[in-house]
């Protein structure tokens, strides 16, 4: 293949369209390239066009491009029919007067003959370029560690390229410089020297007109109209030499501030890069990211280009950059800092309108149990190719996969940042309605920011279990139970001050060999004593990388909170890409129910904090950044994960049992399951023993169903939903545990306390 089989000279003329059938387009990939020095040559009079493959972002890779440098001015152009990064097709472009004429790379004499023939057909198609690059106001330069790609940096973006051979990439560099010189950096108003004043002779003329029988006053009347015109032209043109003069001196400027400006981004990315790696990773907050087969690409001083048909999500930018959530969070902890804790943060002022509640202090773990046994490896593959596209509550997996607490404990965990609702009880009191919506959309969030690093899937509860949580400490009585073995319905009920919570939820799962993924269905609904309600359904769930690579959940959906008052909310969980640089994000808004309006937006990470700005940023000016406005409603308790589990200091609690609780629970509660408090104690055997034996139990939960089981704490009410009935509370007061179940088995071993 010829060195410059991707780049031809061509013919600026608009007229060379209409002359295609006279006059064919030189296609120089079949033919033997023009010395160097020749292509220059053209390039500073003709336009210069052809295709190279151009870096789009992760998902699409390397992209076949058709590219037109002309006037000083790169534009490239999509190949509508090509075979993407392939290379080895033909394709229609989006041609430009300039490209008519031009010759796509093609492979083989016949490709090259059809291709010109399509784009000799298309060249009275005149389309938009995708994109424009000034060489006016950009560097370019080859890539250190690859002889086939070169690099445009324009100060705002970067353009990666790559060619087929290493004398391609030169020729294009060449061509690409020598447009460049076209405009020196450097112009000044002496380049264009002072204008003379101009000498005219009217002798010819006079002799002219006497000739002609004109008398001597006529011919000095006609001298003296000449004059006038002349000299009405001749202040014309210093006119516009002083205007062109002005221009330069602008565009001088403006070349000084553009080249200040490159140096500050250089240097401003380079410190970033710096401060941002930390022991050799990057932060999450960054909305950045590097590629480790890059190590010197212009993404350093630049973002890669986006195409235009990548979906945009939601209906915001994205302001969830590195130096905003740091701003915002710093700022949040600075007030905490000053004594203005469970205060809001409104602009520069600070004021005091939630007090915090306070409540007693209980003692619990913060760590589990020492494992006694040491873990052993799992034959995979043995189990995946006979479950694959099953239902994934009747997929038995080895105990090996679980961690030590259950569905009916996850659903507690949606409760650790409780306060949150205690807060928009508060602002509702106070008259805030808004603000009670914003801290409940936050408190719907805040659920999922324990699943981050969670590996390993709870227990599956027996039909009847139970469990409950005591927590004085947040102000809480919680209660859950397996009401429906098939399908698997979990409902729930929690009282807190001023409030009440309660649900429930059947969870679809899918097992796909590589990942599972978790649909669920039923409604949440938050209460408080005023009588306003809340009302949302959870989005869905997928964890992946279950066989090879770092196993990572991601959320994403639509939430929508629904509220009895004035307002409501849609939150957009963003879904993850395969290489995502800044993941886990949220988008949402609040809307007046009474005219539609947003009032608020909500932005944030479901694993890391939320903000809210008050007004509808999408109506305001170009240039607005909202996280200049915005204000924490949450933010993630960053204790360090001190198990295996990657369980928050929180989730440890759940399963603490305590000799003072042992005689208060049921027989069905979950901390008394054998199989899940042998793998806390870490008796991988005796754990996988329990766990076997407890499932042929569950095998006989469905005809236990069929003959009539009811639940015993719940029923459903009139929207087919479970509805907590009472009577557990004053059960356990009086230790009356009459007709309940021993659904762990009669024989079970007690559980070791922890």
């Amino acid at each position: 293949m010829s060195p410059l089989c991707c780049i031809a000279p061509v013919s600026l003329e608009r007229a060379a369209a209409d002359q295609l059938h006279q006059h064919p387009p030189r296609i120089l990939a079949a033919a033997p390239p023009p010395p160097l020095p020749a292509l220059q040559q053209d390039a500073a009079q003709a336009a210069v066009a052809g295709v190279m493959h151009k870096w789009v972002n992760y998902g699409k890779g390397w992209r076949l491009r058709w590219f037109v440098l002309e006037d000083g001015v790169l534009s490239y152009y999509k190949l509508r029919s090509g075979r993407g990064a392939s290379g080895a097709g033909t394709g229609e472009a989006a041609t430009s007067p300039a490209a008519a004429a031009g010759a796509a790379r093609l492979t083989g004499q016949g490709s090259v003959l059809r291709g010109a023939r399509e784009l000799a057909a298309a060249a009275g198609k005149q389309r938009k370029p995708f994109g424009e690059i000034h060489l006016k106001v950009s560097s370019i330069r080859a890539s250190k560690s690859d002889d086939k790609r070169l690099y445009i940096f324009s100060g705002t973006k970067t353009l990666h390229l790559r060619c087929e051979s290493e004398e391609h990439k030169n020729a294009w560099i060449d061509a690409l410089l020598a447009a460049k010189d076209r405009f020196p950096r450097s112009l000044t108003s002496n380049d264009l020297g002072p204008m003379a004043d101009i000498m005219l002779s009217t002798e010819k003329l006079r002799v002219r007109l006497l000739q002609e029988g004109l008398s001597e006053a006529v011919v000095k009347e006609c001298e003296s109209i000449m004059m006038s015109e002349l000299l009405e032209l001749h202040n014309e043109i210093k006119s516009q030499q002083q205007q062109q003069s002005i221009l330069i001196d602008r565009l001088r400027q403006l070349e000084t501030e553009k080249v200040e400006l490159e140096r500050t981004v250089v240097h401003e990315t380079k410190e970033r890069e710096t401060h941002g790696y930390a022991n050799g990773r990057q932060s999450v907050l960054s909305g950045g990211c590097t590629s480790e087969s890059e190590p010197d690409t212009a993404s350093q001083v630049g973002e890669v280009e986006t195409e235009e048909d990548e979906v945009t999500y939601f209906d915001t930018r994205d302001f969830l950059s590195a130096e905003s959530l740091r701003s915002a969070s710093c700022r949040r902890r600075e007030l905490i800092a000053h004594g203005f804790c469970g205060s809001e943060y409104v602009g520069d002022s600070v004021t005091n309108a939630t007090k915090t509640t306070k409540y007693p202090f209980v003692l619990r773990r913060d760590k589990l149990p020492e494992p006694k046994e040491k873990e052993k490896p799992v034959g995979l593959w043995s189990i995946i190719k006979e479950n694959i596209g099953k239902d994934l509550s009747g997929v038995c997996l080895p105990v090996y996969f679980n961690e030590p607490l259950s569905s009916l404990q996850k659903c507690f965990e949606d409760l650790e940042y409780s306060y949150l609702v205690d807060h928009a009880l508060q602002w509702g009191e106070q008259g805030d309605s808004l603000k009670r919506m914003l801290y409940v959309a936050a408190f719907a969030v805040s659920g999922y920011a324990s699943t981050e690093g969670r590996q390993c899937k709870p227990f599956n509860p027996l039909l009847g279990e139970t469990y409950e949580a005591d927590y004085p400490d947040k102000g809480l009585h919680f209660f859950s139970e397996k009401v429906s073995h098939h399908p698997m319905i979990v409902a729930c009920h929690c009282d807190g001050r001023g409030w009440r919570f309660w649900g429930d939820s059947n969870l679809k799962g899918k097992f796909w060999g590589r990942s599972i993924q978790l649909d669920p269905t039923g409604v949440l609904t938050l209460e408080f004593d005023d009588g306003e309600t809340f009302q949302w359904s959870k989005v869905t769930t997928s964890i992946y990388n279950i066989i090879i690579g770092k196993i990572y959940c991601d959320h994403y959906g639509t939430m929508r909170i629904s509220g009895s008052g004035q307002y409501c909310c849609k939150l957009k969980f963003k879904e993850q890409s395969i290489i995502d640089c800044n993941p886990h994000q949220v988008h949402g808004f609040v809307q007046d129910n009474r005219t539609g309006q947003k009032v608020a937006m909500l932005i944030g990470k479901w694993d890391e904090a939320m903000y809210y700005v008050l007004g509808d940023p999408s109506v305001k000016p170009r240039g607005y950044d909202p996280m200049s406005e915005a204000v924490l409603l949450w933010e993630r308790d960053k204790s360090l994960n001190q198990t295996r589990y990657s369980l928050s200091p929180f989730a440890i609690s759940l399963n603490e049992l305590t000799p003072h609780l042992l005689k208060k629970l049921p027989p069905t509660d979950s901390r008394l399951r054998p199989d899940q408090r042998h793998l806390e104690n870490g008796e991988y055997e005796m754990a996988n023993a329990e766990k076997l034996r407890l499932e042929q139990l569950q095998r006989q939960a469905r005809g236990l169903q069929k003959n009539g089981w009811r639940p015993r704490w719940f029923k459903k009410d009139g929207n087919d939903s479970y509805r907590y009935m009472g009577g557990y509370w004053e059960a356990r007061e009086k230790g009356n545990w009459d007709g309940v179940p021993f659904i762990f088995g009669q024989n079970s071993v007690s559980p070791r306390l922890s």
